[in-house]
């Protein structure tokens, strides 16, 4: 059998390519085998564009495997490397790009920022919820989180896939509960620290607005970082925001901040269409007693001081914070959060806001 073998590859080698060399010289047969007189083997031509161009080959290959006693049939098959083409890498954070006038994500018509003075007022909580509701109020919604150093609306939307890019440059985002989201949250692995100064800060900006395919947006809400720096600063004076609005919870020490973030958007000469006053009230699960845990009526006052409107009173409530960490936001349901919710993307929609 391995004479056999061996007799078959020398007549191989009489096979003359084009380019020169031959079958064997050129190491192209591929799984030789001889059994019961039948030679089978492979032609694995550098390219499938070459492979195409080599039947005379192949049938020459045939004819001179004949030419060994004891070969009585011979197959030959041609064949070329199959090598799965991965898309370019993406990288993201690079320093911004410049621009001739403002940033404007194609399809998109609005794009109101959410904000705050500080961190841990639910901010995002609000910002997710929110374009849920407006979605289910019949909206095309996306949400850009822009808070980089803390994403959390991968977690708060239960996204777990990484957002696809087909030629390293444009981004398509992922969809869940009838919202367009893209995070930097969903390029990183769970935990990894995003550790840039504020020219890849900027960069990122720059690419999850104008390179993820958003399609065609009713509007984009933007979920600020916390407090009033590079991002901020960005999105107002690089793209056309239509609005902000701010979250805050009754107690002194967030609205001291929350002024601060007021008086940024002032300064950046974005609108601010209203206040949002959350965790105002706790309502005990076993005994139905309120309790305003972190002050009370501090964000009316200043909605009412600023002349801007207090756009809803938001509660602590335990259904939220479960939706949150379990992925579904409280305002795909029917219970009371989600109602207040669809009332604050009824109230937006009939004031001209979305």
């Amino acid at each position: 059998m391995q004479e056999t073998k061996e007799s078959v590859l020398r007549e191989l080698a009489r096979v003359s390519l084009p380019d020169g060399g031959d079958l064997v010289s050129r190491d192209l047969i591929r799984a030789l085998t001889v059994e019961e007189g039948v030679a089978r083997f492979v032609i694995e031509a550098p390219t499938a564009e070459i492979a195409r161009l080599m039947e005379p080959v192949r049938k020459a290959a045939e004819t001179v495997a004949l030419d060994v006693p004891g070969v009585l049939r011979a197959s030959a098959v041609l064949s070329a490397p199959t090598q799965e083409r991965k898309p370019p890498a993406l990288k993201m954070g690079g320093h911004a790009t410049p621009q001739e006038g403002p940033m404007r994500p194609a399809g998109v018509k609005t794009i109101l920022a959410v904000g705050s003075g500080k961190g841990g007022v639910g901010k995002s909580t609000v910002s997710s919820n929110l374009a849920v509701a407006l979605a289910r109020a019949g909206k095309s919604v996306g949400l850009l989180d822009a808070d980089i150093y803390g994403p959390s609306q991968p977690r708060m939307f239960g996204l777990t896939q990484r957002p696809a890019s087909p030629d390293g440059k444009t981004i398509v985002p992922l969809k869940a509960h009838g919202v367009t989201v893209m995070s930097i949250g969903s390029l990183l692995e769970e935990g990894k620290a995003v550790v840039w100064r504020g020219p890849m800060l900027m960069g990122a900006l720059q690419q999850m607005l104008m390179q993820v395919d958003w399609g065609q947006l009713d509007v984009l809400i933007v979920d600020l970082p916390p407090g009033t720096g590079d991002i901020q600063m960005s999105l107002c004076q690089k793209s056309e925001v239509a609005g902000a609005i701010v979250v805050s919870t009754p107690q002194d020490v967030s609205l001291i901040d929350a002024r601060k973030a007021l008086d940024a958007f002032r300064t950046l000469k974005t609108p601010v269409l209203g206040l949002i006053e959350n965790m105002a009230v706790f309502t005990c699960p076993h005994c139905g007693k309120d309790s305003q845990i972190f002050g009370h009526g501090g964000v009316v006052a200043e909605a009412e001081a600023l002349g801007v409107p207090l756009l809803a009173q938001l509660p602590i409530d335990l259904d939220t914070r479960l939706g949150g960490d379990g992925g579904v936001p409280v305002a795909t349901g029917s219970g009371a959060m989600a109602e207040a919710y669809a009332r604050l993307a009824d109230r937006m929609i009939a004031g001209g806001l979305v």
